[in-house]
């Protein structure tokens, strides 16, 4: 068993049931790390999902590193990540089966995601019923102006590194 915990510098650690430390995740974001309020996993402990104080979801999958936390090459991978509210996230939870995830913010607003790609799919009290299998259109809530980030392959910070062949300004050329 792994014990999961969200900190405000932006990481979560991962416990062992001893209380050691096993891993620390930052999420992958061009932003500074902000603090993180919610933490939840589906049911078959396959994806780690996080909510930040900025709105912000994150979604990890954690399968590879449960089955041996001992082993790095296993490691937990960061596949989503998007903007849910213009506030803070207090509570979320990803219902497997419907491969949905709900958040809520301070500001009062519940709403329902699709657990793969981040689409919005609406929010608890509108007058139409959710459409849970037509992601074909991608629609954002009216407080939030960015689209999901669907992570492809391991994303790492990148170094200032001396280049060999600067680009020089030929103005013959």
């Amino acid at each position: 068993p792994i014990l999961a915990s969200a900190h405000e510098n932006g990481c979560i650690c991962l416990w062992s049931i001893q209380g050691n430390l096993v891993k620390e995740l930052l999420p992958f974001s061009k932003h500074p790390s902000v603090p993180l309020t919610a933490l939840c996993t589906d049911i078959s402990t396959k994806k780690l999902l996080a909510g930040s104080k900025e709105g912000h979801i994150m979604r990890w999958c954690i399968t590879s590193f449960l089955e041996d936390p001992q082993n790095n090459k296993n490691q937990v991978k960061e596949e989503a990540c998007w903007r849910a509210h213009a506030t803070e996230v207090v509570d979320l939870f990803h219902e497997e089966e419907k491969n949905v995830v709900v958040t809520a913010s301070i500001d009062g607003s519940v709403r329902l995601w699709n657990a793969m790609n981040g689409y919005y799919l609406g929010y608890y009290g509108q007058p139409r019923k959710f459409e849970l299998s037509d992601i074909s259109r991608l629609i954002l809530p009216c407080d939030v102006n960015t689209f999901p980030i669907i992570i492809k392959e391991e994303s790492k910070y990148m170094e200032d590194e001396e280049l060999g062949y600067p680009i020089v300004l030929d103005r013959e050329k």
